[in-house]
């Protein structure tokens, strides 16, 4: 039987990298090909446990460059491609917006012509509930599938005009494709910028904790493998050309986060400082996975469950996340791939 190929871009992020962990074990039959530019979100230590496993394949590339990638879709004749590679830090969005509608737009419709031109089985491209905008604070409110896109930061406007792209390869070309919409995402490997990272590394070394405004807005938090889970649950069984948005089903606000975490760790909710809000920062999400859980997925973490044990990861390997923060992670590629 001929080895199915999976194409993973943006596996050497947070959520990329845990979906390569998960398919290269759940699937030794599968060749697993972890494509990634290294830019400074990208971290192969992650890896390390899978590195030398058969069914596991590093290639570096920049997925908006024509010249590499076409190539390479031809040798490799991939059957899936499961398309995480994206710049997707909204602060940096704000303070470079090109960046990201390079890396976002311009890279995505790179991998769609490749996609196209090969004659793959399935395209799956991982997405954001930050495309739809923001809720208020109604709880009864939901994101849907149907709900119009309305990208505010320059990050979710970016996403929001890859998934158009997606789509209209599917309406024109006939291409397989499938969307997910995912809500905020935590758990192992997340790279230290972020809320829970950043407030579980600056507790640790009681350092105060910066909280955007009054510390209010909302977020639906995922933990990283139920979206694993989902995504290989669409990239399988996934209706032609559909969007499948994927929730937590744990509404919190972003202080609610916080002190969760402080009170975990046993410290001093003096360590909280509030800083200047962010622009464009929306209020809410949350979303209604219902499509999803049709098919037949459903979340297996709490929040509570979730975070503690996120938390007590971050412990558990305090050598990652300090390596992060020193930098010293960007010359593990050198030292590890050097011809």
């Amino acid at each position: 039987m001929t080895r199915k190929k999976v194409l993973v871009t943006g596996g050497a992020g947070f959520i990329g990298g845990n979906f390569v962990q998960y398919m290269v074990d759940k699937y030794p039959q599968y060749d697993i090909y972890n494509l990634d530019l290294l830019t400074y979100a990208g971290d192969l230590t992650k890896h390390r446990d899978i590195e030398t496993k058969e069914n596991y394949h590093f290639v570096k590339a920049d997925i908006a460059d024509h010249e590499a990638i076409i190539p390479l879709f031809e040798k490799e004749k991939f059957d899936f491609v499961v398309h995480f590679a994206a710049e997707s830090h909204v602060d940096r969005s704000i303070t470079d917006p090109g960046v990201f509608v390079r890396t976002n737009v311009l890279g995505t419709q790179v991998l769609l012509d490749a996609a196209k031109q090969v004659g793959i089985t399935k395209f799956v491209h991982v997405s954001t509930d930050e495309v739809y905008g923001e809720l208020d604070f109604d709880p009864t409110t939901f994101f849907t599938e149907e709900t119009p896109l309305q990208p505010n930061s320059p990050y979710s406007a970016s996403k929001a005009s890859s998934d158009l792209l997606v789509r209209a390869y599917h309406e024109t070309y006939g291409l397989p494709i499938n969307i997910t919409r995912c809500s905020n995402n935590y758990g192992p490997y997340h790279f230290p910028e972020k809320l829970i990272p950043l407030t579980i590394s600056r507790v640790l070394n009681d350092q105060k904790v910066p909280v955007y405004g009054d510390g209010k807005n909302i977020r639906d938090w995922l933990h990283v493998i139920d979206h694993c889970a989902a995504i290989d649950l669409v990239l399988h069984e996934g209706v032609n050309g559909e969007v499948y948005n994927v929730g937590g089903h744990n509404e919190r606000t972003n202080l609610e986060v916080v002190k969760t975490i402080i009170s975990i760790l046993g410290k001093s909710e003096d360590l909280i400082e509030f800083v200047k809000d962010r622009l464009g920062h929306d209020k809410r999400y949350a979303i209604d996975p219902t499509k999803l859980e049709q098919l037949g997925w459903k979340p297996t973490y709490t929040f509570e469950t979730g975070i503690a044990q996120t938390i007590e990861w971050y412990l558990d390997n305090k050598e990652w996340w300090e390596q992060i923060i020193s930098g010293e992670y960007q010359n593990y590629f050198e030292k590890q791939y050097s011809m």
